[in-house]
């Protein structure tokens, strides 16, 4: 039975907040106030749903004892008995618990693993995925930084993904992308293995993650890249040492006061996703078995040229549609893992 009490509770809450944005709140609590009250809307009007369809089953069986409404009360009997186990379903997934990082923008971090140079194009394939989806979602997809190698591969890539829900979309995305294709740089024709990693970090914001000026390094260098794109003449680049963890962040756009502002803010979301990590690992030993947990060790998906095919491990989802996955079309896929990481913790809770 889904709980009656909390139902009620988040009902009470959500009239509350909409009478507080009518009366007009104080302009320090609008933001906060609005935030909260749409997170809510989804969850109530699917209390509602389920709600309407209960009441008219209970109405519909009354009408059965009505000699002249029996056939018609029949039919809307069989149906609401059919409708009302998927309506809450859907209310179990609407009350779980959500990630407090899910509407936030993401960092996305692409590097090349094992493979070379091939796999360096591979990871600048994904980029360019990404890239599509991001642009076919209306999302902003800002490149912070990228060093290219000398065939045009990608070394690194740090990118800003800002939109509706993009870390809720996009945190399945980190752990290792394998690719199995002929490289370019193969006369051979042989079909190679190679590897890129792909991590996906909430961005942080300042509040999140306090970061004192003594445990920083700034240092101001000229930036370098291959085939002298994108470089620039003066010393703009920045790269920021966190001394506590050796973490080390660059920008190298024109401005050195943006390339600080980007620098400092991939250094917060990496602090900031160390701190989730710490506290997930804290909160439960299986946290690893969930497709949501994050891990850039695990081999989460293969991509396969020559059949055409991409396989997503976690879920044993094989797609044979390689050519529209890599045009950005992940949809059915982020879909799908969405999904079954909700019916894991539907399955935790019970």
């Amino acid at each position: 039975m889904l709980p009656q009490d909390r139902l009620l509770q988040i009902i009470q809450r959500f009239e509350f907040l909409e009478a507080k944005l009518n009366a007009g709140p104080a302009a320090d609590e609008i933001a906060e106030i609005s935030r909260e009250y749409a997170d809510l809307k989804p969850v109530v009007d699917q209390i509602g749903r389920w709600q309407s369809a209960r009441e008219g089953l209970e109405e519909a069986q009354l009408m059965l004892a009505d000699p002249d409404m029996r056939e018609l009360a029949d039919e809307e009997v069989t149906r609401l008995k059919a409708e009302l186990p998927l309506l809450e379903q859907a209310l179990r997934v609407a009350l779980l618990p959500r990630d407090a990082a899910d509407a936030r923008p993401a960092i996305l971090e692409i590097r090349p693993g094992t493979g070379g140079e091939e796999a360096a194009l591979f990871a600048g394939d994904l980029l360019s995925m990404y890239r599509r989806h991001s642009e076919a979602q209306g999302w902003d997809f800002q490149l912070l930084e990228m060093a290219q190698t000398e065939l045009g591969g990608v070394r690194e890539a740090t990118v800003r993904v800002a939109g509706d829900g993009v870390f809720a979309r996009l945190k399945y995305e980190s752990g290792v992308h394998r690719v199995q294709r002929v490289p370019e740089t193969e006369s051979g024709g042989r079909i190679h293995t190679s590897a890129a990693t792909v991590a996906v970090l909430p961005e942080a914001q300042e509040v999140d993650i306090e970061i004192p000026a003594a445990d920083i390094r700034i240092d101001t260098m000229r930036a370098s890249g291959a085939g002298g794109q994108h470089v620039n003449t003066t010393d703009s680049a920045v790269r920021i040492t966190h001394l506590p963890t050796g973490i080390v962040v660059t920008s190298s756009e024109k401005s050195q006061h943006q390339n600080r502002a980007n620098a400092m803010a991939v250094l917060r979301a990496r602090l900031y996703d160390m701190e989730r990590e710490r506290a997930a690992s804290a909160r439960a030993a299986d946290r690893k078995s969930q497709v949501g947990s994050g891990d850039r060790s695990e081999r989460i998906r293969t991509y396969n040229f020559p059949q055409g095919r991409m396989t997503d491990h976690r879920i044993n989802l094989t797609l044979y549609a390689l050519d529209r996955v890599m045009q950005g079309d992940l949809g059915e896929i982020i879909d799908a893992l969405t999904a079954h990481d909700q019916a894991e913790r539907l399955a935790a809770q019970e």
